[in-house]
């Protein structure tokens, strides 16, 4: 879907960014922008700034940075156009009608035409559930105590004994066998064609959207599998959706509860426990992490308490810290999953386990001390030399005394003792070996992208503003110093330009001296001049200038950081003023430079050679 520039624009315009983010982001005033706790990555500081002036969000933490249109893409996993019209819509603007390219036309219909199948499929199966052919389904969902508000609430089905039911009733809808292929519901080959899902308690699969987009189905009887799922099609991709978030996600709760199944989803949510969720049929992914993260940034893992369910739990939590995401995990014992804990307890003792849920490191500091014999001495000195090498993955030194005295006292392991080990085992180990395990286990440097407020370069004040590089040998060093040469330049052009966005004022102090043909990196380039011309129209918009990279997600991202670089300090200072006047002289001869090499004759030459003296004497006053 294609709109104009003006379009999008005004839609953008027209939909102030702090009320949007404010949606989803608790924001605090602080000078002219707002600050919050990023929601894109884990962090206990706000570095996540929203500025009304610019109209953009920035995080000086993980880098992710955008206007309003592409912060709901990134919240929401919205496409373009979804974003633009859910903002249209709430700015009371109506979009114009576009044409679609034939390749784009196509793939919408198709997906269009695929939920219309699934959204009949699902029709279908629930009506069979309440007809005598149904009744094997109607019964297993009976005996697991749901309700018929349940069962109508998760628009359960059944899918009848014949193995070819569903496809003879969508072909009486006019569907061809191309299309009926593509919604995974059918196998279709030379041997004939029958459906994918038979004699099975149907569960639809939806999005955020409350849209079919698959199913999972539970077989009656002793069949293989015992539970089946669609396959991944243009709608469904089983490792980037979770089963019931399109409920979960309006719950009131700070948290929501994971799961293994359809069934503990459903019986959860039947208690009360409308926060529940699980992942398709397959272990939990990033990309469920990720997910999780735009609604909240607290889960408890309500796993199944065998074997199977605690192996699963390790191999969550890592990708939730990762994700940024703290993490609890439930004791169920003796039973072994919600749905059977709640119907021999109780929704009010499941709520008391949820409150007694256990800290997710500490549970796995439990699961790692069943693997040793603590009547045994050495391998009681095992154990504790595990823990401590454990205890390193936190990068933090606060937070890791924090745990070294749980588990200290939970473990019975004198503190200082334990202290002592956890240094020793550091000092053995080596910095590489804790930061990989860290890694590993889902701590993320807090540290970002390098920003416009690094350390220096060069010796040059300007080189304030960023990280000193070293250099290798003699051959390697000569390539460094050129490679140090090509990035302090680059840096120049990119500080020059953050600080021409930062105060507009600054082109009348530069007027004559710098134009957007200065500016030799090619995105930077695009970006001046788009910046020059703005300014000169009076209407200069980071945010406006942002939407030409929507496209590219590499170039949007470095466009995003340039106009959102961290100056340590505004050019009140003598030092920074001076940083200011090199820099343009910085920029203004590597452009020279680039000319020189490229001069058609003498007399071009000879017009840049009086440039360059002319930049020994010129002085750019701020004042």
């Amino acid at each position: 879907m294609y709109y104009s520039d003006d379009v999008v624009e005004e839609v953008r315009s027209r939909n102030d960014i702090v009320d949007i983010v404010s949606g989803y982001v608790k924001l605090q005033k602080k000078g002219s922008s707002y600050f919050g706790l990023c929601p894109f990555h884990h962090e206990k500081s706000p570095s996540f700034s929203v500025s009304p002036n610019k109209q953009m969000y920035y995080c000086f933490g993980c880098g992710a940075g955008g206007n309003v249109i592409t912060f709901l893409m990134e919240y929401e996993n919205y496409t373009f156009p979804e974003a633009l019209k859910v903002l249209a819509d709430r700015a009371g603007i109506e979009l114009p009608k576009q044409e679609m390219s034939k390749e784009a036309r196509a793939q919408a219909d198709l997906k269009m035409t695929l939920l219309e199948i699934n959204k009949l499929a699902a029709n279908y199966f629930h009506h069979q559930l309440k007809q005598p052919q149904g009744s094997a389904g109607y019964e297993y969902l009976s005996k697991r105590c749901l309700s018929d508000d349940t069962i109508r609430h998760f628009g359960l089905g059944y899918s009848n004994k014949t193995s070819d039911d569903l496809y003879r009733y969508l072909k009486g809808k006019g569907y061809s066998d191309g299309i009926l292929k593509e919604s995974g519901l059918f196998t279709i080959s030379e041997r004939g064609t029958w459906d994918k899902f038979w004699n099975r308690v149907m569960f639809p699969i939806m999005d955020t959207n409350n849209r079919v987009i698959g199913f999972g189905g539970r077989v009656m009887g002793d069949g293989e599998p015992k539970y089946l799922n669609s396959p991944e099609t243009k709608l469904f991709d089983k490792s980037r959706n979770l089963y019931g978030l399109n409920f979960a996600r309006s719950t009131r709760e700070k948290y929501f509860l994971i799961c293994e199944g359809y069934m503990d989803v459903i019986a959860m949510h039947q208690a009360g426990f409308t926060n529940a969720v699980a992942s398709l049929g397959t272990a939990f992914t990033t990309q469920h992490a990720s997910l999780l993260k735009r609604y909240t940034g607290q889960v408890v893992l309500t796993y199944d308490s065998d074997d199977a369910g605690v192996k699963a739990a390790l191999r969550a939590i890592p990708i939730l810290k990762e994700a940024g995401i703290s993490c609890k995990v439930l004791n169920m014992k003796p039973y072994k999953d919600p749905d059977e804990f709640i119907k021999n307890q109780g929704a009010d003792a499941f709520r008391k386990r949820i409150e007694e849920a256990r800290n997710s490191f500490l549970f796995e500091i439990d699961v790692l001390k069943r693997g040793y014999d603590l009547e045994d001495p050495e391998q009681k000195t095992n154990f504790h030399t595990a823990v401590a090498k454990k205890l390193l993955e936190f990068p933090d030194a606060l937070e890791r005394d924090n745990y070294m005295q749980a588990v200290s006292r939970e473990q019975f392991i004198n503190y200082q003792d334990l202290k002592q080990l956890v240094s020793r085992t550091a000092a053995r180990l080596g910095p590489a070996w804790a930061e990989t395990r860290r890694s590993a286990a889902g701590y993320a440097d807090p540290a970002g992208e390098a920003s416009a407020s690094g350390a220096g370069d060069g010796g040059t004040r300007e080189g304030a503003f960023y990280e000193r590089r070293g250099s290798f040998g003699t051959d390697g060093g000569t390539r460094q110093r050129k490679r140090e040469k090509e990035d302090g330049a680059k840096q120049s052009q990119r500080l020059l330009l953050t600080w021409l966005i930062e105060d507009p004022r600054l082109f009348d102090k530069i007027r004559g001296i710098i134009t957007p043909d200065d500016f030799k990196e090619e995105l930077y380039h695009t970006v001046a001049q788009m910046v020059f011309d703005g300014h000169e129209s009076g209407n200069l918009s980071p945010a406006g200038i942002l939407n030409h990279f929507i496209n590219d997600e590499t170039q949007y991202k470095e466009v995003a950081a340039l106009f959102n670089a961290s100056l340590k300090d505004s050019l009140g200072s003598e030092e920074q003023k001076k940083a200011f006047s090199e820099t343009v002289i910085k920029v203004r001869k590597n452009s020279l430079d680039e000319a020189s090499r490229t001069a058609a004759d003498i007399g071009q030459l000879q017009e840049i050679i009086r440039a360059r003296s002319a930049l020994k004497t010129l002085h750019i006053s701020l004042d």
